[in-house]
C-alpha cells in the first residue's frame, strides 16, 4: 500500500532552502523540492517570480490577519491545495464532488 509513497524518487522530498525578500525583509524558506516545484508553477501562471508570489502572499496574510505567524507552513498548504485541486480537475469522473476541506471531512 505504501509503495506509491515510499517508492518516490528521494529528490522529490529533499529539503531545499531559498533566500528571498518578503516585503523588503531578507529571509530564507526551506521546503521540500516538490512544494517548490508547485509554487514555481503557480507563480509562472501569474507571470511573476516565485519570490514575488510569496511576497504577495505574505502581504495578503498581513492585511487579513495582522501577522504572519508560522508563514513557512502556508506555502506548503498552498502547494498541497493546488495539487489536490489539479488532481480533482483531471478526474475522469464527470460527477465528482467538490473537494472537501479538513473541517468538512
Amino acid at each position: 500500500m505504501c509503495q506509491i509513497y515510499s517508492g518516490q524518487d528521494p529528490s522529490r522530498y529533499e529539503s531545499v532552502t531559498r533566500r528571498l525578500r518578503l516585503n523588503g525583509q531578507s529571509t530564507s524558506i526551506r521546503l521540500e523540492r516538490a512544494f517548490w516545484r508547485i509554487l514555481d508553477e503557480i507563480a509562472a501562471k501569474q507571470a511573476i517570480s516565485t519570490p514575488a508570489f510569496l511576497s504577495k502572499l505574505h502581504s495578503e496574510v498581513l492585511e487579513n490577519h495582522g501577522e504572519a505567524s508560522n508563514f513557512t507552513s502556508l506555502p506548503c498548504c498552498v502547494a498541497s491545495a493546488r495539487s489536490i485541486w489539479a488532481n480533482w480537475i483531471r478526474s475522469p469522473s464527470p460527477d465528482h464532488a467538490t473537494p472537501q476541506s479538513d473541517e468538512a471531512a
